[in-house]
């Protein structure tokens, strides 16, 4: 059962949303979690990772642009938001793009056990070793079944997956979700993923139950708001898309999410 009054809850709760992110997307991410009514907390200083853990509602990994020291910072901030029973959404960008980022994703899961772990195609077939030809940190093409791959993924790390696209699938392994609504001009704006990861987060901060069904949910939220942008745009309009999802994203409520998802389940036997 879907609870879309999570929507709403999200903009009374107001959660504290601790994002290490990257410096492409930090900006919007911080605004879009904004725009949902979340409060955002961006910062990957060391001396304050195990503070900052305890006062958040959820910690949100972003391996967008990483480093060595921005690694150690998620890996503390994790294991002391695990520590604590907080959610923890990771977003492994680029995992499969290089032999750094593949060593370092590794190194991560070893020592933090993720809520959620949110990506494109490539990104989780490279977290299943599975061979998948991305292209820098964008989906790329695969010939794989990605609801195979991804519940694959959520049965090793027992962890919800949650792969974007043209269709979202987001399973625990036994169920599986299809989101169906969405637009192409999603792969226009860069950090859109990025972004879907923190808004996933944030649901997850406001769902007591910590359950598969609250990623749906702020995952049809998503992507209703970017098909309802493209619906009132004509042409190629990047920076309108980008602008117009925040607006969008501050306006949807409960009643017009649900009314308007289109979202197909399946259940393993």
């Amino acid at each position: 059962m879907l609870n879309y009054k999570l929507i709403d809850k999200l903009r009374t709760k107001n959660p504290l949303v601790h994002t290490i992110t990257n410096i492409v997307v930090a900006n919007d991410s911080a605004n879009g979690l904004l725009a949902i009514g979340a409060s955002p907390f961006m910062s990957s200083t060391l001396a304050e990772m195990e503070e900052v853990a305890a006062i958040a509602e959820v910690v949100v990994l972003n391996m967008g642009t990483l480093d060595d020291e921005q690694l150690a910072a998620m890996i503390l901030v994790g294991k002391k938001a695990n520590e604590l029973g907080k959610p923890v959404v990771l977003d492994p960008v680029g995992a499969g793009a290089t032999n750094y980022r593949k060593q370092s994703v590794e190194q991560l899961l070893r020592q933090v056990k993720p809520t959620l772990i949110r990506g494109n195609a490539g990104e989780i077939a490279a977290l299943s070793g599975i061979t998948w030809a991305s292209k820098g940190v964008d989906a790329g093409e695969g010939s794989g079944d990605i609801k195979k791959i991804a519940e694959k993924l959520a049965l090793e790390t027992n962890c919800f997956i949650a792969v974007s696209g043209k269709i979202d699938c987001i399973t625990d392994g036994s169920r599986t979700y299809f989101v169906k609504n969405g637009t192409p001009d999603f792969t226009k704006m860069t950090g859109a993923g990025c972004l879907h990861g923190c808004v996933c987060g944030a649901f997850l901060g406001v769902d007591e139950k910590r359950s598969l069904e609250s990623v749906v949910v702020a995952s049809t939220m998503y992507a209703l708001a970017g098909e309802l942008v493209a619906e009132q745009l004509t042409g190629v309009a990047v920076g309108s898309f980008r602008t117009y999802l925040l607006d969008q994203l501050s306006g949807l409520d409960s009643k017009l999410v649900q009314e308007k998802a289109i979202i197909e389940r399946i259940d393993e036997k």
